[in-house]
């Protein structure tokens, strides 16, 4: 296991949340992707987006099938300005590159927001920390693994 993959498994053991990192076949940079691997659906996959929110990073979990609105998530979180993070702002603030955010395993926590159309979902598919690797977990799970509010995000 890759370092930014145990990052993420510690997190998940210390959560108490049973969940084990899956190597992919190939990587899975998009949710079709990850759904085409996985079996699932598109909209089971919790993309890991970030955004900055008045110039503060802002993690929201979208399901893989939701187009996100900043205008919504700016409403949802009280902000000015919400405009997507670059590839340097990401791993800045996740440690991770874009394609393989995971929730979790962090240098510091995000402020986050989980959409809450991955409520229809029995079990939810997030990135493991780099673009192969995924795990398995509830909407539940998520929610409290993030520390996360639930929300409209599109």
């Amino acid at each position: 296991m890759r370092p930014r993959n145990r990052e993420v498994q510690d997190a998940l053991d210390r959560a108490g949340i049973g969940s084990r990192i899956v190597v992919l076949d190939a990587h899975a940079r998009t949710a079709v992707l990850a759904a085409e691997q996985l079996g699932c659906p598109v909209g089971a996959i919790a993309n890991s987006l970030v955004f900055l929110a008045d110039g503060e990073p802002l993690l929201v979990m979208a399901s893989g099938g939701a187009r996100v609105d900043t205008d919504v998530i700016a409403r949802a979180v009280g902000a000015a300005t919400v405009g997507k993070a670059d590839a340097e702002q990401v791993r800045a603030a996740t440690g991770q590159a874009i394609g393989g955010v995971a929730p979790t395993g962090h240098p510091r926590p995000l402020r986050t927001l989980v959409d809450e159309d991955l409520r229809a979902h029995e079990e939810v598919w997030a990135a493991g920390g780099t673009p192969d690797t995924v795990f398995p977990l509830s909407f539940e799970e998520l929610v409290a693994l993030t520390g996360g509010t639930v929300a409209t995000v599109r």
